[in-house]
């Protein structure tokens, strides 16, 4: 199966969902750790499969808000049984279970302070993990979000830092957590991911940076990829830590009708995590294709230089991050809408 080639290459593979029954498939095919967001729990809960645990959070008086958290909080918890004896096997290197904080924080519309949205971030943090060995705490890399890394790591919790586009919100996402680190009590239990999106890159070049060379149209994404990857390994590389510090290559999924599904999962095999859609696994497992390392294997040097000379990249970071704010707040105003409507 494609799928357990793609773990013998040395990938990590994560579910992007915490869907029960296909945690359940997914695990069976290798995947040893999962993720949620608003949008995967409010596609869950408008199938129907869960009222009975709702109408039970209706009839304590609990409003939308109040139910969207408990489902989230059960539906992760519930992925996090799954993955725990692998969390145990490991001794907490993997069958880790993400749990996104309040995206509404970053809507714009409410004119939250950035200090303000960060102290929020850490308040969240350890209350959503308290209690929990195997949850990571995702939080964005805003600078609401990255104003909370260090406290947050300090605290002993688990973080994935998340919507990363660029080298200068994954090293300032990576220097908070090193600096927390610092100042806990046992620095053996750091675990730390950074999640780098990587199809919303290749969209962004076909759209705005056309005069991009043939062989470097949609490879901007990968590169981007490789290069943070490279540069966590380096970073991490003398701290001797026994936990795993790792790259989670997220959006794998292809946007492109005209890329072959298993583009990105390909050209990141090898290493660290990827946090694939149900229906990228399910692709990659029909096409039982034998993946091998490629995740050190860079573009050629003309390809590179092309790359460099023609994407500027803190256009693409200020352009990713504005589309990305908007679809970190937008499916958790989909979610409440979701709850109202099942409560009705």
């Amino acid at each position: 199966m494609s799928i357990q080639s793609l773990v013998a290459s040395g990938t990590k593979v994560w579910l992007d969902s915490v869907d029960p029954d296909l945690i359940v498939s997914n695990k069976k095919l290798g995947a040893t750790g999962a993720t949620s967001n608003p949008i995967i729990i409010a596609d869950l809960l408008s199938t129907g499969r869960f009222d009975e645990e709702m109408k039970k959070l209706f009839a304590k008086g609990h409003d939308d808000d109040a139910v969207a958290w408990a489902m989230t909080d059960l539906l992760v918890s519930n992925a996090q049984k799954e993955f725990a004896e692998i969390s145990l096997k490991t001794k907490c290197d993997d069958g880790w279970v993400s749990f996104e904080l309040d995206p509404l924080l970053e809507d714009e519309s409410r004119g939250i302070p950035v200090a303000e949205r960060s102290r929020k971030y850490i308040e969240l943090g350890k209350k959503w993990n308290a209690g929990h060995t195997n949850r990571m705490i995702k939080v964005p890399a805003t600078p609401g979000g990255l104003g909370a890394v260090e406290e947050l790591a300090a605290a002993g919790i688990t973080l994935n830092v998340t919507l990363i586009f660029s080298q200068r919100q994954y090293e300032l996402a990576r220097d908070a957590v090193w600096r927390g680190a610092q100042r806990r009590s046992d620095i053996k239990t750091l675990k730390s991911v950074y999640s780098i999106f990587v199809s919303r890159v290749d969209v962004y070049t076909q759209k705005n940076v056309s005069t991009l060379i043939p062989e470097a149209q949609g490879q901007v994404g990968i590169l981007n990829a490789k290069r943070l990857w490279q540069l966590n390994q380096t970073f991490w590389a003398d701290k001797k830590l026994p936990l795993k510090q790792e790259i989670i290559f997220a959006s794998t999924g292809t946007k492109l009708a005209s890329d072959p599904a298993d583009k990105y999962v390909e050209a990141l095999a090898g290493s660290d995590i990827q946090t694939n859609p149900p229906t990228t696994n399910e692709a990659v497992s029909k096409l039982n294709k034998t993946y091998t390392r490629k995740v050190d294997q860079f573009p050629s040097a003309a390809v590179q230089a092309d790359i460099d000379q023609k994407v500027d990249q803190a256009k693409l970071e200020t352009t990713l991050m504005a589309e990305g704010v908007s679809k970190f707040a937008e499916p958790h105003l989909k979610l409440l809408a979701t709850i109202a409507k099942r409560r009705g």
